[in-house]
């Protein structure tokens, strides 16, 4: 769907001839004969994120008494972090070779489609999974009923439903634009960076990706800050081994929200500020910290931290009977 939607953006710009048909890459610069260096350690990188996210899923699919709502929002969530790598990766992979460095418009757009909505649902997961964790220890009574198998996946039908009409509502600004430039001094395609080569560009075109970034990052936030307020407020009062049980729950969700707000404001930063005094090198890694550490952090410290799964996991890969 989001390569159908790029391809009738391009067909709609290629109306004129002289519009610009692909955007250059500034970032990746000439890298000699580190470009084989760089390709081997992406590629066992996407590949690692592949291999742990996938084995993940499996587990959770074949094991009955995984398919709980807290283990099902986890596979939902590994089923993102494959998603987001593959947004990125691959393309981080075909430049290293490349020497020019171009990427067309149809595939910059899908690029920006699947990366956002990719982000989007990653917040939006851990809002799910933080809402699951307040009923669960708030009230463990009604849990089963709140939190049954059909609501939960209405709920991640609603997650990837509002992220996709959320990004595409953000991506309509940029199908009228008209570029006058072609240079994105990132190793991916970044809808700010975008909009700033456009000939003009109205207010609401050049606040689109902050209004994205309200309703995909701060509202998730916020449900996931009062959520975790309340559990907070009920843990005063247990014992201290069910405090040790909240805290050993809910402390993964905690470093992965805290993950995703630092990337956040990695990518804020260098695509809205000029940081022309920090390193190329370490101005690049920080632009791509989210998508490089939350994909492997996710599946290590939700999955195979977690003793059930752990214990799946290895009755899966190791029991042969």
């Amino acid at each position: 769907m989001f390569y159908f939607v790029a391809r009738i953006v391009y067909k709609k710009k290629m109306e004129n001839s002289t519009e610009i048909v692909s955007f250059v890459l500034a970032a990746y610069g000439n890298i000699g004969n580190l470009k084989y260096l760089y390709f081997s350690l992406m590629l066992f990188w996407y590949l690692s994120i592949c291999v742990s996210n996938t084995i993940l899923i499996v587990v959770i699919y074949k094991d009955r008494s995984l398919h709980e709502p807290m283990y099902i929002l986890l596979c939902n969530l590994f089923v993102n972090e494959i998603g987001g790598s593959t947004s990125m990766y691959p393309l981080l992979l075909s430049q290293m070779f490349s020497d020019t460095h171009e990427v067309t418009l149809p595939w910059c757009f899908l690029q920006m489609c699947y990366i956002y909505t990719c982000a989007s649902v990653e917040f939006c997961s851990l809002a799910a999974m933080a809402y699951d964790r307040y009923v669960c220890i708030c009230y463990p009574l009604h849990y089963n009923v709140i939190m049954s198998t059909g609501r939960v996946g209405i709920l991640i039908l609603f997650i990837w439903m509002y992220s996709f009409v959320n990004y595409m509502f953000s991506f309509s600004f940029i199908i009228p634009l008209t570029f006058c430039g072609n240079v994105i001094d990132k190793v991916f395609c970044d809808q700010h960076l975008v909009i700033k080569l456009a000939c003009s560009v109205s207010v609401f075109t050049s606040i689109s990706d902050l209004c994205f970034a309200f309703a995909s990052v701060v509202i998730p936030f916020s449900l996931i800050l009062v959520s975790y307020m309340k559990i907070l407020s009920v843990c005063v009062n247990l014992s201290k081994e069910n405090k040790q049980k909240a805290v050993t729950t809910c402390t993964p969700q905690i470093v992965s929200m805290s993950n995703m707000c630092l990337g956040c404001v990695f990518h804020f930063v260098d695509s809205r500020f000029d940081v022309a005094y920090v390193p190329d090198k370490v101005r690049i890694f920080l632009s791509v910290y989210l998508l490089i550490f939350q994909p492997i952090i996710t599946p290590f410290m939700y999955g195979f931290n977690l003793p059930k799964i752990r214990q799946s996991c290895k009755r899966l890969l190791f029991d042969r009977k």
